[in-house]
Order: structure tokens, then C-alpha cells, then sequence
């Protein structure tokens, strides 16, 4: 087992020269020097200990630094708090030297409450509290007072021992007695360079819960081999082991217990150290060994570590109860098979995560180079290194070793090997798991490590349990032994060098020839076998992935030998023949661009599971199809030839049906419609569909996708209840209506109607879909009224959809009537019966008025994004603020839309690009108002040219005001050309696409810093009329970036502002140059001049001018806003590109009533990030891990916590 690498921690312990001094007591000499502190000193010396004391100072010396040195020279420092120890700051001053070489040599720290509760110590109250604020008076130095309550709450919050006056006496022998088994105990070898190591120990001791002594615990340490479990755990002995009367180290116990009597000798040796007695300690067989641990160690309170346990007999043998042993104990148990620690007694259990990319990297370079970062003309090769070993610390350091002081082209050339064939050291320990498999594992694995890598489970496992192999009970096994995991995609995960062990096991088949082999995936061996026609009846599976597409020139007769043949997969190869042979055990073919028109005649195909021949020549599917009974999916997509698709009765477990843009299919036979295990059927872009199946009686079927089929004039009727389907596809058909059977599909989620130009009316039935999340009727032109929903009663309810009144429904039906008594409503008026899991709506260039539309619709409160674009009404109603939901509003070019008057109380994001007619927006008339809308961040009032027009600078006057945003996000893009006046930082730039900022000696605001403003004005080059343009802004500290925005906007006209204020995270700009960078890749772009500028928390303003915030609102109020009206050239010296400018925070303002004096209540909100294009990043997190109040709750017996 490897370890990880670094600064030592324990095993410091052997490589520091030998200590001076055993033990150094901190003390305050006028409290307890007469007392306990000479009677624990004498304690200390007659058991053999060798303390520091005073007298031990050579003469003339200052006391200090000696005392500091003693501090180092010490192998354990004990600790005596008593009432007045923090009123002394030569005290002080040792407790913090001690507080450091705890940290940075391990030193062990015990701590004595003399007379002093551990709380009051912690929390500096009473005498300490006292004595501190005198210390504070006589010295004048922050940071000093700063690191002395640091140290004071650090040590407070160690297990020690809590002594009286009257009853230290009784003390001492334990403390000398702890003191002993730290000096006299051997430490174990952890690692020369164990990088990683604390941040795991960390979270284990955790699961220990090493404070409480009433209970009796047993974890498990999990991973897969040289991952670093026995470094780990040698590490947590070296660290814990003293506060235990016993503790035993059992190393290799998957070895030791192979040998004859290796259980027995196992037994003897855990009796032997954790007594301290060899002599009477022979056990004879297993069975009184567990009956000699049991009596001997139930009262004793011990640590046992079993490294590399394989067997539940091992387990059973050597800890099999927690009553085994004394109550505190703790056993630790190391392990690469899951599966031993998901039963009693093995309460909880760690995963060791792999090194990430910073520890691997000094791993690598501290083996490879003696340092901690690689030389300058090794570091593409490391990060190649790196990069191989996946954060695998076995790998990392034997890697490293080998490659230590060697040139570059060795290097070079070792990296070569290592893809042909895995290091022997790496290969050793991984292959131990694979040994331990039995012969269905072992194929699993090979295939997965040869195949499946990264596929999704539920594939792979159709074709496993295809070839027969118990697949579901075997990848448990190997998820067990974390040979697998499978990822929340559901893909399959194999760390690389278990996959390349794999490979390797497969090569040693035949080393010399590749057509002897089971498995064929490396490209020279699969074109070596098919072009040289050297396959053999032993090859079971062949991937043809080529480095780059070519063309393999194979003969016809290259499969004939391959009798044994289960799995065919090529990626990206052309064939120059296609074969007269395949055999008939193929369970997985999947050949793109297959050369022949059809398979070969000997080929049956009845054990076929996955049958994907995309783009290839078929022109139909021949009559042995109805043979391939076994069959699960076929995919014969782009299929360009193929005009019809035959019978498939014969195939009834078929699930997934691909058919995406087979241009030339015509027809799909009834049959299709009636397949019970159908899951997936696809015909996207079958641009020549005309017919289909006339029912649908699919009740397995969840996806039914049939967009751009543009001949496709019907959808069929829905025969059943049709519970899974959650997804129809039906953008760009010229369907006019749907059955009224839609309402069957009443699991459906989404109904996507984009495009369908011709549809003019949808089914009252469209009601029954209450789980529909997702509905789409853009570019839906004929689509003007929708039908009403009819309630219990005969009568209409207010919904969403109507109809056009030329359709079948009557005038009266689209009269809007009262609710019905008995209908669902909200207290609010906002009704919860119509499709009341509808999440997004798309309404965009429909021909929908306000009366059509608004006056039929009642308040969705699921409802978080609603596109109206392209619509024709005048003005968005006030009721929208029902939508008590809504977060996103798209209104964009909505050419008639006038005036928005109200929105709902959560809306985030507006986007009214290109409304020309709109003159009026409550929003920048009444200041953003953040206190009513605490999520709005994002507002697009790009090309509402006639909006600025009307309503004068409103949006430059309220940018004029710093402290508007405080600690809100925001953004907003509007036509104009000034930055606002109170920026610090602006520069004017030559139509180019990029411009640059920099601020620098940021560091002295480390944690002042609210905010950051940043602006830029975009215009278009080149006389174009409208671009599509994609912008980016990014904050960068000391070099590296720290925020980055991207979005996309449609300009038109004159020039635009894009203002954005950003709210830092905690020490997010700490550094000294901070720069905002914006950039453009579109080429028609340019921006004219960009600003920043900023917000310190207490920032004050010049005198005389304007009116100061108070402290919690951060920020500068003007008294005063009024329009900007001046240039902003002459405040930006031309030549210099970027100036401080003066009328930061001292320009007049003129008075304007229209809005100028904006106060509001500020309505704090969390930072969220910002998603690409503007898209809102979900708020909702996946939280798996548990946390620290439940992995841990400290309870000390000795009240040193509390």
C-alpha cells in the first residue's frame, strides 16, 4: 500500500532527529508552581520522563526565545489553564509557539483545566475575558491579541482533564501515564511524502467520534487498491493510539490468514500487543482465540486497526462484536470489498476519494523531482502523467520513482509503454481484486474494461445477461470491491489503470499474437486481425476505435473463424468489403455505414440483443428480421435507402426503435403500434412519413418523437391509458389537430407543438394532462383561441387553452363562466386544477390577443417561465402577478406591447428585446424596487429604443445610484452610450471587441469589498443593421478568473450599456490586481468604453455632497438623482486610457422630481451564480453527503467541550 504525499505528519516522528525534551509544561508559575505543577513534574521524572523545567536555562539568556526552543525540543506539551494563565503574555506567547508545532510538527498538546471551566477558556469569559481586555490595553497590536484567543479556543477545544485544587493529586498518575504511552510507543511508517493525508484523516476521525468514551464504535475505510487505506489508517494509529490502555496494528491480514494457522497467528498477535505479554499468549486454534480475546480485552478500552481484510472469517475470527472489547474502543477496519462492511458490527463507513489534480500533481513531483512542482521543461509531460494516473497515489508515486532523474526522451518513451502495458508494480496490487472474482465476475469485468467503459448500465446489462452471464449479481460483486461504480448519469465508472489491469490480463492470453486473444479494442491488433485475416474461434468481442477514420481493408472472409463472435462495435472505421460470414452467437452488432445492402445468408441472428447499423445501404428490412426474437433495440437511423419498415409482431421484446432521418421512409408498418415493451420510438427528420400507424397501444412507451416529419399529416388515436409516456414530439409536423385520445397519455410531462403551422385547435381532453410540465405552442400562427375546460357541472372553466372559433367548439364554449363551486381555487384566486405541475410555457408568435389569451387563462401557480415573444397584445394585464411562481418572462419583440404595468412577486428574469412600441416599465420608473422583487437580476431592454425615448434617462438615472444594488445581483442591457457617473475606473477603447480594467492593492479590503459595478457600451461595426451578438464579462484576481457572465443579445440601431453588479463571496477578491475583462467573439461587435468601480462596505462620501447610508446598508445614497446629462469624455484623459476619476462620489446632481430621490428598504438575497446565455442555473443541489452534526456529535466525558 502507498500513501500520500507531503509534509510528514506522524511519521515525522522517525525522521526528526530524536527530541530533547519528552514533555514541556505551560504553566503560570504563581498559581501552580508550588503545587500541582512540582508534583507533576516529579511524577514525570520518576517514571523515566525527561521534561523541560526552568532551571535548565543557561544564565544571561532572555527567557523567550529559550522557552520557545524548549517548545520545539519537546515531544508533547501539557498545558496547565488556570484562572489567571491568560493574564500572563509570556504564557500566552508559549501557548501560541505551542499551538504551531502542534500544527506543523504534530506535537501532541494536553490540556489541564486547573480550577477553570473548558467553556470559559473557549469562550474567553470570566478571569479570561478579564485578563484579556487588560492585555489589550497594554498592547496595541491586533493581530497579537488575535493569534492569543485563537490559541486559547484551540486548546480549549482539545480532550484533557479537568482538575480541582483538592483533587489534582488523583490526576496526575493518569496524565503521566498517557504521557508515557506517547514517548515509549513505536510509530508506524506512514509515508515519505504523504500529500492528502490530513484533510481524510480529518473526516474519518469524525466517524470515530474520538471525544466520547460511552460508546463503542467499528469503521470501515473503503477503496480500491494503492488508493492509500493502510497509509490512512497508519496515520490515525499514529495520531490516536496513546488516548487508548491498548492498541494493535494487524497489517496484511488478507495475506497472513492464507498461510496454515495465519488466523491463529493473527489472534496471538493482537493479544500480544495490545497486552504487552507474549509469553502466556498461545491460543492453539481459532476457535479459543476468540474466547481469549473476549475475556482479556472486554474491559479493556482499546484501539484494533485489521489493514486489508478480504474474508468475514477474518472479521469474525479477530473482531466479531463490539462487546468484544472494553466500552470507547474503536476498531478500524481497511478493505477493498464493500460488502464486509454493510453488516453488524460495522456501524459506519468511509469511501477514500482519489488525489485530486493539486495533491497529485506534488505527489508526482515530490517523487519525480524532489520538489513540489515540476521543472519548467517537464511540465506538458507531468500534466500527461497526471492526467494517466487519475489521482491514484500507488500509481503517482511508483510513476514517479521510475521517472525520477531521467531525460525528457525517457520520459517520452516510458509514456509509450505505459499505453501498451501497465507498469508491474501498479499491475500487482490492483490485480489482487480481479484474483479474488470467480469466472462470470471475471468476464463482466474483462468486458467492461475492454468495452463498456463509461456506457450506460441499463445497456451493458441487456448484454451481459444476453450472453448468459449473471450480470446483475455480478456487477454488485464489483461495485463491492470497487472494481465499478456507476455514476448519476447511470453510466459505468472504472478508475483507468483498473481498466488498463484489465486489458492487460486479456493481452497476456497471447502476447505475440492478438487473433488468439478473447477481446480485441487496441486499433493495431483489431486491423492486424482483419486485414491479415488472423482471427481465430477464441475472440469473443471486437471494438474498432482507429486514433483517426479510415479505411480498413478487410477481405470478405475475415469473420469466417470467429465462431465464438458475441460482440462487434465499430466507431469510426470504413470497410472496403463487407463480410460473407458472421456468427450467429452475436449478441451486440453495431456497424455504422455497414457496406452491404444486406447481412450475410448464414446469419440468423436470434440471439441478437442491440442491432445499430446508422447510415448504412439497407433499401428494407428482410424476412429474417422477424427472427431476432430476442432483440431489444434497433437503430438503422439515417438509413437513407430505406423506404419501409415491415412486420416486427415476431419481435416482442423490442424496446427502442430508431428511425431519425431516414429521408426516404415512406411507411411504418400497424404492427409498430402494438409493440407492449416498446420504450423509445424515434422517426425525427423522416421527411418523407405519410404513413403511420393509425393506433397507438404502447403502454411501456415513455418517448414518442416524431419532429420534422414534414409529410406526417395525422397523429395517430391513443388505444390505452398510457401511464409512461412522458415526452411527444411533434415540432414542424402538418398535423391540424390531435384526437381527442390524447388525454390517455396521462403521465405525459411534455407536449412539444413548435412549429405546427397548421395546427388550429387542440381537445378539451388536453385538461387530463395534470402532469404536464413542459408545453410548447410556438410558431403555432393558426392556433388563436383555446377550449375551455368543462367542469363536474356541464360548465366551462377559465384554463389555458381555446380554440379558433371556425373549429368544432360553439361560441358558448368559449364564453369564460364563473368556476364552479366545486372547483379547486386558491385562497389567492389562484386556481390549482389546470395543469397544475406546468413549470414552462412557450406562447412565443402566436396569434394571441390580450382577450384571447389573458382573459381565459387562470393563474398557474407552478408556472416558472412563460415566453409570450413575438404576441400581439398592448399590454400585459396586472393579474400576471398572480403567477405568484413565474421567474422568467419573455416578452421579446413583442411589436404591439406598450406598457408593463405589473409583474409577479418572484420574477427574475424579463427579457423585452426588440418591444419598439413599449414606452412604459413600472420597474425603472420606481427604482428596481429589490424590497418587492428580491429575485429580479436580469432585465433585457435591448432595442426598446422607443422606451428610452419616453421615459427620458430613467434607467441611466437610477444606475447613477451605487447604493441602489447593495448586496444584490443584477444586470440589465439598454440602448444608450454612457457609463454611470459614479464609476471609479473607465477607459475608452477603438471599436475593438475587447477591453480591460485594472485595479490594483485590493488586499488592504480584504472582506470590505460589497461589491463590484462593471459597464460597457457595445455598438455595431460596420454600418450592419441588426447582430446577433455573444458577450462576456470576467472578474480575474492575481491572474486567476473568479467570475465570468456570458450572454447573448439581438442589437439593432444605436449603441447599447450592459451594466452588470456583482456581489463577491467570502475572500473571493482577495489579492492585489483585480481586472474585469470583457470580450466579444462576434466580430461585428465592438465596444466603445467599459468602466468599473468598487463598493466598500463603509464607504464614505466626499463632504457636502449627497447623503450617507447607514453602515448596515452599505454603499452611498445620492439625496439628489437627477439626468445624466453630461459627456463622459472629460472625465477620461484619452491618452492614458484608464484614470481615477474625480467625480467619483462628488459630482452635484440637479433635482428631479421624476423619480430622482429613490429610498426603499433593502431586501437582502444570496448570490447566486450566473449560467451561460443567461439561462438561470437551478437552485436546487443534489446533497448526498451527509453532514458533519450527523457524522459527528461531540459529547467529551471529560467536559472539555463544553
Amino acid at each position: 500500500m502507498t500513501s500520500f504525499q507531503g509534509r510528514s505528519s506522524s511519521s515525522s516522528f522517525a525522521l526528526t532527529p530524536p527530541w530533547i525534551y519528552d514533555v514541556f509544561v505551560s504553566f503560570r508559575a504563581k498559581e501552580t508552581c508550588n503545587a500541582f505543577t512540582a508534583h507533576l513534574y516529579n511524577a514525570l521524572l520518576q517514571r523515566g520522563l525527561n521534561p523541560f523545567a526552568d532551571d535548565q536555562l543557561r544564565r544571561g539568556e532572555e527567557i523567550s526565545p529559550a522557552l520557545l526552543r524548549a517548545i520545539e525540543d519537546s515531544r508533547v506539551s501539557i498545558v496547565v489553564l488556570s484562572q489567571n494563565y491568560a493574564s500572563s503574555a509570556l504564557c500566552l506567547d508559549e501557548l501560541v509557539k505551542i499551538v504551531e508545532c502542534k500544527q506543523k510538527n504534530k506535537q501532541l498538546v494536553l490540556p489541564v483545566f486547573y480550577d477553570v471551566d473548558p467553556s470559559d477558556v473557549r469562550h474567553q469569559r470570566k478571569s479570561f475575558e478579564k485578563a484579556l481586555a487588560k492585555l489589550e490595553e497594554r498592547f496595541a497590536d491586533d493581530v497579537k491579541m488575535l493569534r492569543w484567543r485563537q490559541a486559547l479556543k484551540e486548546v480549549a477545544n482539545l480532550s484533557g482533564w479537568p482538575i480541582g485544587k483538592r483533587n489534582g493529586s488523583k490526576f496526575i498518575l493518569e496524565i503521566v501515564q498517557v504521557v508515557s504511552r506517547i514517548v515509549n510507543r513505536t510509530y508506524l511508517n506512514v509515508a515519505k511524502y504523504p500529500v492528502g493525508i490530513d484533510s481524510r484523516v480529518r473526516d474519518i476521525n469524525l466517524l470515530l467520534s474520538l471525544g466520547r468514551n460511552d460508546i463503542t464504535s467499528m469503521v470501515g475505510i473503503l477503496g480500491v487498491g494503492g488508493i492509500g487505506k493502510t497509509t490512512i489508517a497508519k496515520e490515525i494509529y499514529n495520531l490516536i493510539a496513546y488516548q487508548f490502555e491498548g492498541s494493535c496494528f494487524l497489517a496484511n491480514v488478507r495475506e497472513i490468514a492464507k498461510r496454515e494457522y495465519g488466523l491463529v497467528q493473527l489472534q496471538e498477535t493482537l493479544l500480544s500487543e495490545i497486552l504487552g505479554d507474549s509469553r502466556s499468549l498461545k491460543v492453539g486454534n481459532v476457535d479459543r482465540g476468540i474466547n481469549v480475546i473476549k475475556y482479556r480485552l472486554c474491559s479493556k478500552r482499546v484501539l484494533l486497526i485489521l489493514d486489508d481484510v478480504d474474508q468475514s472469517i477474518q472479521l469474525e475470527t479477530l473482531a466479531g462484536e463490539l462487546n468484544w472489547v472494553g466500552l470507547g474502543s474503536r476498531i478500524i477496519i481497511t478493505t477493498r470489498d464493500e460488502k464486509l462492511l454493510t453488516n453488524p458490527p460495522v456501524e459506519l463507513m468511509y469511501k477514500v476519494k482519489e488525489l485530486d489534480h493539486n495533491e497529485a500533481l506534488q505527489l508526482f513531483c515530490w517523487n519525480a523531482f524532489k520538489r513540489d512542482k515540476p521543472f519548467d521543461d517537464y511540465v506538458e509531460l507531468t500534466e500527461r502523467i497526471i492526467h494517466y494516473a487519475r489521482g491514484l497515489p500507488l500509481a503517482l508515486t511508483v510513476l514517479g520513482s521510475d521517472l525520477h532523474g531521467r531525460s525528457i526522451n525517457e520520459w517520452k518513451s516510458a509514456l509509450d509503454k505505459y499505453k501498451r502495458s501497465p507498469n508491474k508494480s501498479i499491475q500487482e496490487i490492483l490485480i489482487i481484486s480481479y484474483d479474488g472474482l470467480d469466472d462470470n465476475e471475471k468476464d463482466i469485468f474483462l468486458d467492461i474494461a475492454c468495452f463498456f467503459k463509461g456506457k450506460p448500465a441499463h445497456y451493458v446489462i441487456k448484454i451481459l445477461d444476453g450472453c448468459g452471464f449473471s450480470s446483475v449479481i455480478g456487477i454488485k460483486v464489483l461495485m463491492e470491491k470497487s472494481l465499478i461504480t456507476i455514476d448519476k448519469p447511470n453510466k459505468f465508472v472504472m478508475h483507468d489503470l483498473l481498466q488498463e489491469m484489465g486489458r492487460e490480463i486479456v493481452r497476456q492470453e497471447s502476447p505475440e499474437e492478438p487473433g488468439e486473444r478473447s477481446r480485441l479494442w487496441f486499433h493495431e491488433d483489431v486491423c492486424h486481425v482483419l486485414e491479415e485475416h488472423t482471427g481465430t474461434n477464441k475472440i469473443e468481442g471486437i471494438l474498432v476505435d482507429l486514433p483517426e477514420r479510415r479505411m480498413i481493408r478487410m477481405s470478405s472472409k475475415a469473420f469466417m473463424k470467429m465462431k465464438r463472435l458475441r460482440l462487434f462495435i465499430n466507431q469510426n472505421a470504413h470497410f472496403s468489403e463487407g463480410p460473407n460470414y458472421l456468427s450467429n452467437e452475436l449478441r451486440l452488432l453495431d456497424w455504422p455505414e455497414y457496406p452491404l445492402q444486406s447481412l450475410p445468408s448464414n446469419f440468423q441472428g436470434q440471439k441478437l440483443i442491440i442491432f445499430r447499423m446508422r447510415n448504412s445501404l439497407f433499401k428494407e428490412l428482410e424476412e429474417r428480421f422477424k427472427n431476432f426474437q430476442n432483440l431489444t433495440a434497433m437503430d438503422v437511423s439515417s438509413c437513407q435507402f430505406l423506404t419501409k419498415i415491415p412486420d416486427l409482431s415476431r419481435i416482442p421484446n423490442l424496446e427502442e426503435l430508431t428511425l431519425d432521418n431516414c429521408t426516404s421512409l415512406a411507411e411504418v408498418h400497424h404492427s409498430v403500434g402494438l409493440l407492449d415493451k416498446l420504450v423509445i420510438l424515434r422517426l425525427v427528420g423522416c421527411s418523407n412519413l405519410t404513413s403511420f400507424p393509425k393506433t397507438l397501444k404502447l403502454r411501456s412507451l415513455e418517448n414518442l418523437m416524431l419532429e420534422d416529419c414534414i409529410r406526417l399529416q395525422n397523429f395517430p388515436e391513443i388505444d390505452c391509458k398510457m401511464e409512461r409516456l412522458g415526452y411527444i414530439g411533434l415540432k414542424c409536423t402538418p398535423i391540424k389537430e390531435l384526437p381527442s385520445s390524447v388525454g390517455y397519455a396521462i403521465g405525459l410531462h411534455e407536449l412539444n407543438l413548435e412549429g405546427c403551422e397548421n395546427l388550429m385547435n387542440l381537445p378539451s381532453t388536453i385538461h387530463q394532462l395534470q402532469r404536464l410540465r413542459r408545453l410548447s405552442l410556438r410558431d403555432c400562427s393558426k392556433l388563436v383561441k383555446f377550449p375551455q375546460k368543462v367542469g363536474d357541472n356541464g360548465l366551462s372553466t377559465p384554463s389555458i387553452v381555446s380554440t379558433m372559433e371556425s373549429e368544432i367548439f360553439s361560441s358558448a364554449e368559449l364564453i369564460s363562466f364563473p368556476p364552479p363551486m366545486n372547483s379547486r381555487i386558491c385562497n389567492d384566486g389562484c386556481s390549482s386544477s389546470v395543469f397544475p405541475r406546468l413549470g414552462t410555457l412557450d406562447l412565443g408568435n402566436c396569434a394571441l390577443s390580450e382577450s384571447d389569451f389573458f382573459m381565459t387563462i387562470n393563474c398557474i401557480s407552478s408556472l416558472e417561465q412563460l415566453d409570450l415573444s413575438g404576441s400581439d397584445f398592448v399590454s400585459i394585464p396586472a393579474f400576471i402577478k398572480r403567477f405568484v411562481g413565474l421567474r422568467s418572462l419573455k416578452v421579446a419583440d413583442c411589436k404591439q406591447l406598450e406598457e408593463i404595468l405589473e409583474l409577479p412577486p418572484k420574477i427574475e428574469d424579463i427579457y423585452a428585446s426588440g418591444c419598439i412600441s413599449l414606452e412604459r416599465f413600472f420597474v425603472l420608473s420606481k427604482g428596481f424596487q429589490f424590497d418587492t422583487f428580491p429575485g429580479l437580476e436580469w432585465i433585457d431592454l435591448s432595442r426598446c429604443h422607443k422606451l428610452l425615448q419616453n421615459v427620458g434617462n430613467d434607467v441611466e438615472n437610477l444606475l447613477l445610484d451605487e447604493g441602489r444594488f447593495e448586496d444584490h445581483q443584477f444586470g440589465i442591457i439598454y440602448p444608450g452610450n454612457k457609463i454611470p457617473n459614479w464609476f471609479c475606473y473607465l477607459k475608452e477603447t477603438s471599436n475593438d471587441n475587447k477591453c480591460e480594467i485594472d485595479i490594483y492593492e485590493l488586499s488592504h479590503l480584504d472582506g470590505e469589498i460589497t461589491g463590484i459595478a462593471m459597464c460597457v457600451v457595445i455598438g455595431i461595426k460596420g454600418g450592419q443593421i441588426s447582430v446577433q451578438a455573444l458577450c462576456s464579462v470576467e472578474i480575474i484576481i492575481n491572474g486567476l478568473p473568479r467570475y465570468s457572465d456570458d450572454k447573448a443579445f439581438h442589437l439593432s440601431g444605436s449603441d447599447h450599456v450592459w451594466f452588470l453588479y456583482h456581489v463577491p463571496e467570502f475572500n473571493e477578491l482577495k489579492g492585489d490586481n483585480l481586472q474585469v475583462k470583457f470580450w466579444s467573439s462576434t466580430s461585428s461587435v465592438s465596444f466603445k468604453s467599459c468602466g468599473a468601480h468598487v463598493v466598500r462596505r463603509y464607504e464614505e462620501k466626499a463632504e457636502g455632497k449627497g447623503q450617507m447610508l447607514s453602515p448596515q446598508h452599505g454603499g452611498v445614497l445620492h439625496e439628489n438623482v437627477g439626468v445624466l446629462n453630461e459627456n463622459i469624455e472629460h472625465s477620461v484623459d484619452l491618452m492614458d486610457g484608464i484614470q481615477h476619476t474625480k467625480r467619483c462620489h462628488d459630482d452635484d446632481y440637479d433635482d428631479d422630481d421624476g423619480g430622482g430621490n429613490f429610498e426603499s428598504n433593502w431586501y437582502p438575497r444570496h448570490k447566486r451564480f450566473v449560467s451561460t446565455l443567461g439561462i438561470r442555473i437551478s437552485d436546487a443541489e443534489d446533497t448526498a453527503t451527509l453532514s458533519e452534526s450527523q457524522l459527528h456529535q461531540p459529547n467529551h466525558p471529560t467536559d472539555t467541550s463544553t
